[in-house]
């Protein structure tokens, strides 16, 4: 089904008919999405750094980090907006308590720190449709989750715990069913589902590509994680996707084929700005090492390149 151009006009109408306030929802990125899921926007860029809560993955977990504290940090290093995936609320993958969800968005309010996407670990790579059916519950609930904190997305994957023998485009066609599914109960909550390429069942830019003209739906988009290439010039691959992108992952290492290497962020910067994308850099740190001095150097880097 070939998707139409969402204007200004027509996505305050949809939003007012989900029962969301326009004004409530944080201008975080999430552009309006065209036909095969390009994304239309004017030639001016303007950036916002926000935080991946999965950069204090251990401490969250571990509960020695709770959310009121991850916020705090946000507010004190400067970051303009943060994305809290669904698994660091209490009791996922159950939907937090009405209760939770409003203090986390009162205090982030309160803070000045904008709530971007939530996001779910989902697998559509099954080929059983009972659970698939599973999966697809859980991301419409979190789609509500995300509504009622003021978020206006939900990170999704399109998985690989299914270890089949299917051929990919025969998964991709009911992976793509899924998801459209889904985005059009995340449209009528005002909510846009933004799919990661997560060196899973999307391994290279022509396949996240592929997947996401089959998916061809307004409320979808791209999360563009850098890290999750292993190519010979992995910002070929970014670049490629870019046109995609609603959301991103700006991670402190890339890989070349499977050698991680320091990202460059005058290149990531570079290609952020010659798509057009406007909004929110969410920035992501992973292993070993502090987290708090890890993600406070990813900042004044990336700050850095910005502000050159």
């Amino acid at each position: 089904m070939e998707s139409k151009e969402l204007n200004r006009r027509d996505f305050t109408k949809r939003v007012s008919l989900a029962g969301v306030s326009v004004a409530a929802l944080p201008v975080i990125g999430l552009g309006s999405v065209s036909k095969n899921n390009q994304v239309s926007r004017e030639s001016k860029s303007d950036f916002k750094i926000s935080l991946n809560a999965y950069s204090f993955d251990k401490p969250l977990k571990a509960g020695t980090m709770t959310l009121d504290a991850l916020l705090d940090f946000c507010g004190k290093t400067g970051f303009d907006g943060v994305d809290i995936t669904g698994y660091y609320f209490p009791g996922y993958p159950a939907v937090p308590s009405d209760e939770v969800i409003f203090h986390v968005r009162k205090k982030a309010f309160r803070l000045g720190v904008e709530l971007g996407c939530t996001g779910v670990r989902n697998d559509f790579t099954w080929s059983d449709p009972l659970k698939r059916a599973d999966e697809k519950k859980l991301v419409k609930e979190w789609v509500v989750v995300a509504q009622k904190l003021g978020a206006p997305g939900v990170r999704i994957f399109s998985g690989n715990l299914s270890k089949e023998n299917f051929p990919w485009d025969e998964r991709a066609k009911w992976i793509a069913e899924d998801i459209r599914e889904c985005a059009d109960y995340a449209g009528n909550h005002g909510v846009m589902l933004a799919l990661q390429n997560h060196n899973d069942f999307l391994k290279t830019s022509l396949e996240t590509e592929k997947l996401l003209n089959l998916v061809n739906h307004e409320w979808v988009g791209l999360m563009l994680d850098i890290g999750s290439y292993h190519t010979r010039d992995p910002y070929i691959d970014i670049a490629g996707n870019a046109k995609y992108a609603i959301t991103w992952q700006i991670k402190e290492k890339v890989f070349v084929n499977d050698t991680q290497v320091d990202t460059d962020f005058n290149k990531i910067i570079e290609i952020v700005r010659k798509c057009g994308y406007k909004g929110y850099l969410p920035l992501e740190t992973l292993g070993e090492g502090d987290p708090y001095m890890k993600v406070k150097d990813l900042y004044n880097r990336v700050r850095s390149v910005l502000n050159s």
